[in-house]
């Protein structure tokens, strides 16, 4: 199967910039998979969508502000601008530092993204914030361009990154985060801190809609997988077969599974919230039953797959040639998928992270 075969054309005008006021005025493309017809919703319709016997599942991670900008040794940079902090065009010295995953705590060891990367080698030591007071070393170079960084003992490291940390928006937002982004780039149920991606599905959910399933007898469980380097990584091979996804943390609590794996024996629909949910799901599927536990997803979902647990699924829309555009159509259907995301361009919907929502049922 070609990664070609999952591109599509999206005017720069429809990737959503900015958050909606309200949460939940969002628009919501409503796909059947069985017939592939389309119907064009909001989302404040979701709970009336749901059986009443579903079983919802979210992801609970909490995005932290990874992203640090500092400068490397020999060369104290200007400060960047700060109506554009997250300018490309970096001063003499800049350097961009996102964690994507802590390896070890003691001693702080980290896996990165940084810019500009062809710069920044190994033995280098790189200094953060306005008194130089967090400083690191790179310690080695991953496979795919990342580096492994250790940060130097400071009181509370977790601490210095919330003040100091810039909230890590993806690269097709077009503008600095602000101190907004660190309330919308978030679930409204976060609560396990450890994503540098927000699971977007999740931004649409508000108090109120969450009360609403509650009237409705719907019941919901709450699974963790953080969100990391994978998401960052583009597919650059040919054959979808051929590419390798990078593994991602999660947790499954014994109540979540027992939860879970209840509702499949009663027959009951479980529906993830979010590609993050469906992956950590099926990953830890096993002979038709949740397995509970701490566990690494390398699991790769493509056309082809055969679902296990999942049985609907409410997502944001995804880039051209993606993972998690391969991933929706592995459940739903390429060609149906492929003509819901032509509709959704039609009917002018926003796109990407702080965008609409599709429910796949």
């Amino acid at each position: 199967m070609l990664v070609s075969e999952f591109n599509y054309h999206l005017p720069a005008e429809l990737i959503a910039q900015e958050p909606l006021p309200d949460r939940a005025a969002s628009r919501l493309l409503h796909l059947q998979r069985r017939s592939g017809s389309v119907h064009d919703r909001r989302f404040l319709e979701f709970p009336e969508l749901l059986r009443p016997d579903d079983l919802v599942v979210f992801n609970n991670t909490r995005v932290f502000p990874a992203r640090l900008f500092g400068h490397r040794s020999g060369a104290k940079a200007q400060p960047l601008s700060p109506r554009n902090p997250a300018a490309r065009e970096f001063l003499k010295g800049r350097v961009e530092v996102l964690l994507t995953h802590q390896i070890s705590e003691q001693p702080n060891e980290w896996q990165c993204l940084v810019h500009p990367g062809r710069k920044i080698g190994v033995g280098e030591r790189l200094f953060f914030g306005e008194n130089d007071e967090l400083r690191a070393d790179v310690i080695a170079r991953g496979t795919f361009g990342e580096r492994r960084i250790r940060f130097q003992p400071i009181q509370d490291f977790f601490g210095w990154v919330e003040q100091f940390g810039h909230v890590p928006l993806p690269p097709y937002i077009d503008r600095a985060d602000r101190a907004a982004d660190r309330d919308r780039y978030q679930t409204v149920y976060a609560r396990e801190r450890g994503s540098v991606a927000a699971p977007t599905a999740g931004l649409h959910f508000t108090p109120e809609i969450l009360t609403r399933l509650k009237q409705r007898g719907i019941e919901t469980v709450e699974v963790t997988l953080h969100v990391g380097l994978g998401t960052f990584q583009p597919v650059r091979v040919e054959r979808v077969e051929d590419h390798r996804l990078h593994r991602e943390s999660y947790v499954i609590s014994e109540e979540a599974a027992s939860e879970i794996n209840r509702a499949l024996e009663a027959g009951r629909r479980v529906v993830a919230i979010g590609t993050t949910t469906v992956r950590t799901l099926e990953d830890a599927a096993k002979n038709g039953r949740l397995q509970s536990g701490r566990r690494k997803a390398d699991l790769f979902i493509y056309p082809g797959y055969h679902f296990r647990i999942v049985g609907a699924l409410l997502t944001n829309f995804h880039l051209p040639q993606s993972t998690l555009l391969m991933l929706v159509c592995a459940f739903a259907g390429k060609e149906p998928v492929m003509r819901a995301y032509q509709h959704a361009v039609s009917e002018k919907y926003r796109f990407y992270s702080y965008g609409d929502c599709m429910f796949v049922e």
